[in-house]
């Protein structure tokens, strides 16, 4: 799973599927635009069987991040609703198969989504959870000698065939001298020297960036580290290559924000170099997602308005230049190239706004954003894709108005290995989607952008998580 345009042309192609799964259709809420075909109904949606089966034997191992049990199919990261009682939610995996994810087939992980990812870290074909804990350790500053201060850390699980194991204790990644009292935090995978190992880049507290590269060794060793200024609140990586090929991956750090849109800067990588130490200035924009949007083969970062808005008197204006638009920065170096949004955009935050997709296999990214009327792929200044999917007209007992049924984008990858990428929507009925895109709990696996579907599923059924 992964982050993610320039084709002329004006097209409005809606689509829609009849979600018998979801009691959803398209009468209320999914009008089709004028010169669009109808909705396609060859593609009935996959049924998940309400129990689940058990996660698919595991293989010889991948050089995928995103294939859990390394049996060459990638699988599919997903947040799921916690049947705990402390009601915080998990993380499940959707497993593949030869065909494509298998709904029925999937686990649940004890990890908060949005605070673990996925990397091969001891490079044995398994991808590894990494994720944070929070710990006192002694404050080094105060003149106590017993003060302690909390502080996090990252650590991780190691994987298998099977997955983490269940009764393993997660190892603390160790953190290079001179920086072991810092704390890091904001954990992303990456390959930023290109030498097909998989690397970690995390924050320090003043929002500098270290950087941890593998193979690391079962202890929590990288194999050497290294470090970026900046003024990080978060931090987004390019995606690594499934197949394993080297391909360095670029690194944004971007600052903090009060529901304004800000700024960050790019350390651009090169294989055979690695990451930049020349930063590159962005402009303004809280959505971002990596991608090849003009098909040159060079990877390119998209930043723009993500819809959020200071809700302070006078502070809820973006500057002409920053709202309702996005800029292309070419992985060649050239100007940022500047495209205008659809001014419906609704205003919501999420790591998975901006999704980088290729759903027709021509080696060119479009950007799939989330639109007040639904997904839509943007290719360029004039070619835009509608992709609709919507929700049960009821639910929890209540009736869904249609303005709120339209699913969003979370993903794009090619999980059946045609070389073309199926497109990931979700949805749900909570007040905490519609304003964040949290705790989805119905899901799409689109056939490209066509009215069918490769699965739908919901995932209140999921399982309890088996690693606690």
């Amino acid at each position: 799973m992964t982050d993610r345009s320039t084709l002329p042309g004006t097209r409005a192609l809606v689509v829609c599927a009849a979600l018998a799964l979801f009691g959803a259709g398209c009468g209320d809420g999914a009008a089709t635009a004028d010169r669009s075909p109808s909705a396609s109904r060859d593609g009935d949606p996959v049924s998940t069987p309400s129990a689940g089966g058990p996660p698919p034997s595991g293989g010889k191992g991948s050089k995928d991040p995103d294939d859990i049990n390394g049996d060459g199919h990638r699988d599919l990261l997903l947040p799921v609703p916690s049947r705990d009682k402390n009601g915080e939610p998990r993380t499940g995996v959707v497993f593949g198969s030869a065909k494509g994810l298998a709904p029925s087939t999937h686990a649940v992980y004890r990890y908060a989504p949005g605070y673990v990812t996925t990397a091969d870290l001891d490079g044995d074909g398994y991808p590894d959870f990494v994720s944070t804990t929070t710990d006192d350790v002694p404050d080094d500053v105060s003149d106590d000698p017993g003060a302690t201060m909390r502080q996090e850390q990252p650590t991780v699980d190691w994987g298998g065939p099977s997955g983490p194991k269940a009764d393993a204790k997660p190892t603390r990644i160790q953190i290079p001298g001179g920086l072991s009292g810092s704390g890091l935090t904001r954990p992303v995978r990456g390959d930023f020297d290109g030498d097909g190992h998989h690397d970690i880049a995390a924050l320090q507290q003043n929002g500098s960036v270290t950087l941890l590269y593998g193979p690391f060794t079962r202890s929590g060793a990288p194999a050497r580290s290294d470090s970026r200024p900046g003024k990080g609140s978060w931090l987004a990586a390019d995606d690594i290559v499934p197949s394993g090929k080297p391909r360095a991956t670029g690194l944004l750090v971007h600052e903090g924000d009060d529901g304004e849109q800000s700024a960050g800067v790019l350390y651009p990588a090169r294989n055979g170099s690695g990451l930049s130490r020349t930063p590159v200035e962005l402009r303004e924009g809280n959505s971002v997602a990596f991608g090849d949007y003009d098909g040159d083969g060079a990877r390119d970062l998209a930043i723009g308005d993500d819809g959020s808005r200071n809700d302070e008197p006078g502070a809820g204006v973006e500057e002409p230049e920053v709202a309702h638009s996005y800029a292309v920065y070419p992985g060649k170096g050239d100007a940022p190239i500047a495209y205008e949004l659809p001014k419906s955009r609704s205003p919501y935050e999420g790591p998975h706004d901006y999704t980088s997709a290729d759903p027709d296999g021509d080696g060119k990214d479009g950007l799939l954003i989330a639109t007040a009327d639904g997904a839509l792929l943007m290719e360029g200044e004039g070619d835009r894709t509608k992709v609709l999917r919507a929700g049960p007209a009821r639910a929890n007992g209540k009736k869904i108005p249609a303005k709120w049924r339209y699913a969003r984008p979370y993903a794009a990858a090619d999980f059946d290995a045609d070389g073309k990428e199926e497109l990931v929507l979700n949805w749900s009925a909570d007040g905490l989607f519609r304003m964040y895109s949290e705790e989805p709990t119905h899901w799409w696996i689109t056939e490209g952008t066509s009215g069918r579907d490769r699965a739908a599923f919901a995932t209140t059924s999921f399982p309890a998580p088996t690693l606690e």
